[in-house]
Order: C-alpha cells, then sequence, then structure tokens
C-alpha cells in the first residue's frame, strides 16, 4: 500500500510539473507573437535609436485622413496627447453647411435641413522619444489616410555653429569691453565702440535664442493633423416668427386635405392587414357556417 502511494505522488508531482513546462512555453510564445506584432505597428520612422545620441533631429509628421466621427477623434487625440506627457499647440474645430434648406410644415412651424461637413485642423507637441507611440495610438483611429509624411531634419550642425558664434561674440565684446574702459580715448571712438558692442551682444543673444528654439523642436516632436469626415445632414424644427405670413391659400388648404383624407385611408389599410389573422378566421368559420347550413338541409 504504501508502495502504491508513493507513486502516485510521484505521477501526480510529474504531472504538475508537466502542465507548468507548457504553461511557461505558452506564455512565452505569446510574448513573442505580441512583441512582433508590437513591432510591426511601430512606425519605424519614428523610433528613435542610438544612433541619434551623436545627431539632433528635428522629427515633424504630417497626416491627412478621414475619420467617422471628427469631434469624437478629436478628444481620443487629445487624450492620447496627454497621457504620452505632450500637449495641443493648435486646434480648430469648426463645421461647413453646405446647403441649407427651410421646409414649411404647418402655419405654426417649419423644418431646416442642413447638409454640414465637420473637419478640424490640429497641431501635438509630443515628446521626440514619443513620436512612434503617438502615432500607433492615432492609427486607429484613421477611417482613410490621404497621406503621412514623416521628417527628421539633423541640426547638428547648426547648433554648433550657433554655439561657436556665441564664443566669438563673447570674445570679441569682451576685447571692446576693455576698450572702451581704456583712459584718453575720445568721445566719438567711445560711442562707436559702444554700437559694436551692442551689435555683438545682440548676434549673440539671436544665436542663443536660435540655439534654445533649435533644442526645443529637437525635445518636442510636431505632428500637424488634418482630418475631415462624409457630409452629414441635421434636422431641425423651428417655430415661424409670424405665423400670419404663411397662411395658406385655397389650393394649398385643398391639397392638404386631400393628403391628410389619403393618410387617413393608408392608416385603415394598415389596420385591417394587421387583422389578417383575424379576418382569415371569420372567413374560414363562416364558409364551415354555411356549409354545415346546407347539409342540414339536405
Amino acid at each position: 500500500m504504501k508502495n502504491t502511494r508513493s507513486l502516485i505522488v510521484v505521477l501526480a508531482l510529474a504531472a504538475a510539473v508537466i502542465v507548468s513546462c507548457k504553461k511557461e512555453s505558452k506564455t512565452e510564445t505569446e510574448a513573442t507573437t505580441e512583441e512582433s506584432a508590437a513591432s510591426t505597428t511601430t512606425s519605424s520612422a519614428a523610433v528613435v535609436t542610438k544612433l541619434d545620441s551623436t545627431r539632433k533631429f528635428i522629427r515633424t509628421a504630417d497626416l491627412k485622413f478621414k475619420a467617422k466621427d471628427v469631434a469624437k477623434t478629436t478628444y481620443a487625440i487629445e487624450n492620447i496627447t496627454t497621457k504620452l506627457g505632450g500637449f495641443v499647440a493648435y486646434t480648430n474645430l469648426q463645421s461647413t453647411t453646405n446647403e441649407e434648406q427651410t421646409n414649411k410644415l404647418n402655419a405654426d412651424s417649419s423644418v431646416v435641413t442642413k447638409h454640414f461637413t465637420v473637419e478640424n485642423e490640429m497641431v501635438l507637441r509630443v515628446p521626440n522619444t514619443r513620436l512612434d507611440s503617438t502615432l500607433k495610438a492615432i492609427t486607429p483611429l484613421i477611417g482613410h489616410l490621404d497621406f503621412r509624411v514623416i521628417k527628421a531634419n539633423d541640426v547638428s550642425l547648426t547648433m554648433l555653429s550657433n554655439k561657436m558664434a556665441q564664443s566669438r561674440s563673447a570674445e570679441s565684446s569682451k576685447r571692446l569691453a576693455n576698450a572702451i574702459d581704456g583712459k584718453g580715448k575720445k568721445l566719438n571712438d567711445i560711442a562707436n565702440a559702444e554700437d559694436k558692442l551692442t551689435t555683438k551682444k545682440e548676434q549673440s543673444d539671436n544665436a542663443k535664442l536660435e540655439n534654445l528654439s533649435l533644442k526645443d523642436q529637437v525635445s518636442f516632436s510636431t505632428v500637424n493633423i488634418a482630418m475631415y469626415q462624409n457630409e452629414a445632414v441635421s434636422h431641425e424644427m423651428i417655430a415661424n416668427d409670424d405665423s400670419g405670413k404663411y397662411d395658406q391659400g385655397l389650393g394649398s388648404r385643398f391639397m392638404d386635405s386631400l393628403k391628410t383624407g389619403w393618410n387617413m385611408v393608408t392608416a385603415l389599410l394598415v389596420f385591417f392587414t394587421q387583422l389578417w389573422g383575424l379576418l382569415l378566421i371569420v372567413l374560414i368559420a363562416f364558409i364551415g357556417y354555411r356549409k354545415y347550413k346546407l347539409s342540414f338541409k339536405k
């Protein structure tokens, strides 16, 4: 008995180990599949690589697409941008009326029918390392893509040039300042030197500001989005401001009466059509009664 129990315990442990190994293998396979799928949906053109550490890229993306609902898509993109550490620099959600018609229902009210198109233009600023994630998150919101343009402009040399210009301006300004402080200089010479010093400082400040602007554009990528949707139609019932202006003539009243009478006839036809089952039962009962009556007379 003891040997049998020991054998059962050993078999149970072996089965548990085999099941756990299968689960781990399945989990690893699923993880590999998910990573593979993620890699295929990532925008490789927008991914920051290790080589970028030696370069300074200004990355921009331009998108134009059709959305199912522009307003809802706009709110979704705003949420995506905020969650990824970016911000919305510009958004212009608007609708354009393509056609508008006003049809009178009766003396008191009318229906306004509008054909309109909703569109929006957005400018997003997202961290440079999150540009690919932003584009990947926006992709499911696209109904039809018109175009997608991604640019990477290397400004490393421009930033280095600005830095060198700052250094030269600083050295030149220092020499000019020392010359101005020197004694025995004429007033005109001092004025000219002051003007040159101001110009040098201005050049240095401009180079510094340009570098700060470039650093900001390198740190935060810009995404320009233009979206639109299919033409939509809305119906709105409004009250007539002066019912006296809409008094119907004899011809209009006559036509309205014909329409009202026809609507009553069609309503009755629909009502009797709904009772076809009951009418069929009555008809069968009537036929059965007639046959029974005739047979009874014979």
